[in-house]
């Protein structure tokens, strides 16, 4: 018999659905506060079990809560994503045809690319092409502000990529849509778009994945073919570092 919600899960979940995604160690706080409010047992170690019974309750919704990881810093997040559509159609409630054909184009973009990002300038351009309605740049700026205000595109120096968020939540579709070039993370067995491929086999990985498995191999080797592996390593210390900077600065605005 699957366990029953309490007080602390529906609190858990009404504070994830305002947020839509969380990293790890906010929902370990926030699963850790709402036991305290209301004065359930909280097990320090036991969040994917809290986790799971509140996807117990919201199957029949074909809602879940799900466990990801961030390419950028490869930190744990969780979101809350709906299961019942898997395509960019559910985005069309809140964007108009012609932002739901840019994204789909960025989408591309980001795909296509060897690194996994679309700049700026490409995004713009294919604004101009759209064939629902064409874009002014300056609406096309302002429409991507709000891909990234909600969560579905992050930029970082001019160039666009996939959020965690929009990762987890359309990881099927993208592999469905993208066969031949989407990849899973050999390493992760999640969908890869930040990562590197074998030059031989083609196994692709995450960027922190790919820190970890080499961090005490002198000569790399792939994994799968166990050929020389011809790319730098992400320096596993400098991703941690970049990572704190960004949440102490994220921080700074909160409390500014």
């Amino acid at each position: 018999m699957a366990a029953q919600m309490s007080d602390a899960h529906r609190r858990f979940l009404q504070v994830l659905m305002s947020h839509g995604i969380m990293e790890g160690a906010e929902a370990r706080k926030l699963h850790r506060r709402c036991c305290e409010i209301s004065k359930v047992y909280y097990a320090q170690d036991k969040l994917d079990d809290f986790v799971s019974t509140i996807n117990n309750q919201l199957q029949p919704l074909f809602m879940q809560i799900r466990k990801g990881m961030s390419e950028v810093d490869g930190r744990t997040h969780y979101a809350l994503v709906n299961m019942a559509e898997t395509e960019i159609t559910k985005m069309a409630s809140d964007y108009a045809e012609n932002e739901l054909e840019l994204f789909r184009k960025t989408l591309d973009l980001i795909i296509l690319s060897e690194n996994g990002f679309a700049s700026s300038t490409d995004i713009l351009n294919s604004a101009d092409q759209l064939k629902t309605k064409k874009m002014k740049k300056k609406e096309a700026e302002q429409v991507l502000k709000i891909f990234v205000d909600d969560k579905w595109l992050s930029e970082r120096n001019g160039e666009y990529t996939l959020h965690t968020r929009c990762i987890m939540e359309m990881e099927q579709y993208i592999l469905s849509t993208y066969p031949d070039i989407a990849k899973k993370c050999n390493i992760c067995h999640s969908l890869a778009i930040q990562s590197q491929a074998c030059e031989t086999c083609g196994t692709g990985m995450h960027l922190p994945c790919i820190g970890k498995y080499f961090k005490t191999q002198s000569r790399p080797r792939c994994p799968q073919c166990n050929d020389f592996w011809p790319y730098e390593i992400p320096d596993r210390s400098r991703i941690d570092s970049q990572s704190s900077s960004r949440r102490a600065s994220r921080r700074e605005l909160q409390s500014s």
